[in-house]
């Protein structure tokens, strides 16, 4: 069985919900206190055992590259000013066993066809789909380091889930299927954003997926789905007609980055945890009183 060792970064969105912030950054550089959300998606993965990073980028991505790439003049800079503490955070980015492939997605036709657009990259391996404004914190094991183990143990594509109110279904893919463990059915129904009405579960599927090779063929060969877009969902469905597919509500607490509420709650919260900021700004929020 072949190990997961590639991870793809879906970034090439236009992040409008962001506007007018995102008009020439890309959300997925937005930072959550000191680092941007592409890093904190990045480190996941390689602190899963993966090794090769794909980023599908579109126009004005540039600074995703620029952000992982080395920076001769700042180094060359801090070193001179003896900020050693500073110069080791810039270079220390990334390990140096990891690899970066940046690809372009020149049609904004959605999650489906941005993973897609990774199979050269990818070729016949097993491989991760991480969404960075999808953050997840955890005390253990962080959340693809979870979905490995699962994926080492069934052997076949694993969607990341979480329980949700129904009435939110319209915003999710949901998934329903029999439980095989605790946290962890197997999948044999996936909707692209239902109605709460036609909703199968409560199993709402965030930002993280190991998909076998097999997804490419299917996405080749699936039609525009919700929105205009070609769907992950739709092809996750295709699969799971020919392939085990298995659902696991992973351990951590997850900030969706992607809503201006949900990154606001991750920036405090990330914030208090912080061994720099933590005192100082909870000292701060408690003198607010600004709310009831």
């Amino acid at each position: 069985m072949k190990s997961i060792r590639k991870a793809v970064f879906p970034a090439a969105g236009m992040g409008t919900r962001f506007l007018p912030a995102t008009k020439a950054n890309p959300k997925e550089m937005l930072p959550i206190v000191d680092k941007p959300l592409i890093q904190y998606a990045a480190e996941e993965a390689v602190a899963a055992g993966i090794d090769t990073l794909i980023f599908i980028i579109g126009r004005n991505k540039r600074a995703i590259a620029d952000h992982f790439d080395k920076a001769y003049e700042l180094e060359a800079e801090l070193e001179a000013q003896h900020k050693d503490k500073l110069l080791k955070i810039t270079r220390d980015i990334l390990p140096p066993h990891v690899n970066c492939i940046y690809i372009r997605q020149s049609d904004a036709l959605g999650l489906g066809h941005a993973v897609l657009c990774a199979e050269p990259a990818v070729g016949n391996e097993p491989f991760a789909v991480i969404l960075a404004d999808d953050l997840v914190k955890n005390d253990g094991p962080n959340c693809m380091e979870q979905m490995v183990g699962i994926y080492n143990e069934y052997h076949g594509s694993v969607i990341g889930t979480q329980t949700i109110p129904r009435e939110d279904s319209s915003k999710y893919g949901m998934v329903a299927g029999p439980d095989l463990a605790p946290r962890i059915s197997q999948v044999d129904n996936i909707i692209e954003k239902p109605l709460p009405a036609e909703a199968p579960s409560d199993q709402a599927v965030v930002g993280r997926y190991i998909l076998t090779p097999r997804i490419f063929d299917k996405l080749r060969t699936t039609g525009r789905g919700a929105g205009g877009e070609i769907q992950l969902t739709d092809g996750i469905a295709a699969l799971l007609k020919e392939e085990k597919v298995y659902a696991y509500s992973f351990e951590g607490r997850r900030y969706d980055c992607g809503s201006k509420l949900g990154y606001l709650e991750a920036t405090v919260e990330y914030a208090l945890c912080h061994d720099e900021l933590k005192a100082d700004f909870c000292k701060y929020l408690k003198s607010l009183k600004v709310c009831d």
